[in-house]
């Protein structure tokens, strides 16, 4: 059996535009272990969202296309699948949580149905089942009086309620992976940290996989084994989150971490935003694309060949020099907590 829950291998998605077929995910390649946490980090249009989508043949619904590459869930190849067999995995085998529950939640459905009906669809469970089990989830995640609430309609929870839900919805057939994309951006930070609290609970409960994306690199350093940074439509950087931290190894990674507050906090300086905006899908850079908002670009080696992503120690780095990016921006994963035997 493979190390890996999810394997993904030089993906490349496009959508058709007046410009011709735009790459929005350019040879992306990542894994997720079994038991293991990873979170994709980038800035909005970096390919991130769209990455997890076509991965479980969620883009042809909106227009797009997976061009080429493989995906690889537990052993089996998804690129391909029809949308019946998908059908069969996502819900089943691969939860999703998403960043607005109002906008996945059935306003005209109580919460404890909308969860019984994936049990029954997935499971074949009866209806008396599959409402416990919709009552059993709700009391999982956190959400008091279960049996009563789950009588309640979606308007009738605060924001941070309907993410539980939402969670509820996700781990109710025990999936073996889930992909959350951004489900804690809406939330005040008080109810984000529960959140990724109980998200990292029944993670280790449940034994399952995580494929976390998010633009926050504070959420990053609170759950993730590894980190994907993204940029461009391209992975840029991937390490264990210790290392990535330690030593930012890509230049964006480095200005991610310098726009963070915690840093800024520890050098007793304001935070450092990257210059420059994200180019447009229709127009990249030659060569490296994240060369016109770098301050250690090289002319004639970063702006005309495309850089490969190549292994560096413990990590992977799409740069031509990652001597140059300064490290020890901030220590933290040697100092978290073991998690709880």
């Amino acid at each position: 059996m493979s190390e890996n829950i999810l394997e993904i291998r030089d993906l490349v998605v496009q959508f058709p535009s007046p410009h011709g077929h735009l790459t929005v995910v350019d040879h992306v390649s990542l894994d997720v272990g079994r038991n293991e946490i990873v979170c994709v980090v980038g800035e909005s249009g970096s390919g991130k969202s769209m990455t997890m989508q076509a991965a479980v043949g969620l883009v042809q619904a909106k227009g797009g296309r997976v061009r080429s590459g493989s995906v690889r869930f537990d052993g089996r190849e998804l690129v391909g699948l029809s949308t019946r067999q998908l059908n069969r995995i996502r819900g089943n085998e691969i939860g999703f949580i998403f960043q607005e529950p109002m906008a996945s939640l059935n306003p005209a459905y109580t919460v404890g149905e909308q969860i019984a009906e994936v049990v029954r669809r997935h499971r074949g469970a009866s209806h008396k089942e599959a409402w416990r089990r919709a009552v059993t989830m709700l009391d999982r995640v956190g959400i008091a009086s279960p049996a009563s609430r789950a009588e309640d309609y979606p308007h009738q929870f605060s924001g941070g309620m309907r993410q539980r839900v939402m969670m509820a919805i996700a781990l109710a057939c025990n999936p073996k992976l889930l992909i959350a994309d951004e489900p804690t951006t809406a939330l005040d930070v008080t109810i984000q940290a529960r959140m990724l609290e109980l998200l990292k609970e029944l993670q280790r409960d449940m034994n399952m996989s995580v494929l976390f994306i998010t633009h926050d690199l504070g959420v990053v350093a609170e759950i993730a084994d590894r980190v994907v940074v993204m940029y461009g439509a391209q992975a840029v950087e991937a390490a264990p989150v210790a290392e990535l931290f330690r030593t930012p190894r890509h230049p964006y990674t480095s200005g991610l971490l310098e726009a963070m507050p915690q840093v800024a906090l520890a050098r007793g300086q304001p935070p450092v935003a990257i210059p420059g905006a994200v180019a447009q899908s229709y127009a990249w850079p030659k060569g490296c694309r994240f060369n016109p908002r770098c301050g250690f670009t090289v002319p004639g080696t970063c702006t005309t060949e495309p850089i490969e992503l190549l292994s560096h120690g413990p990590a992977l780095v799409r740069c031509a020099r990652t001597e140059a990016v300064q490290p020890a921006l901030l220590h933290l994963s040697a100092e978290r907590k073991a998690p709880a035997a």
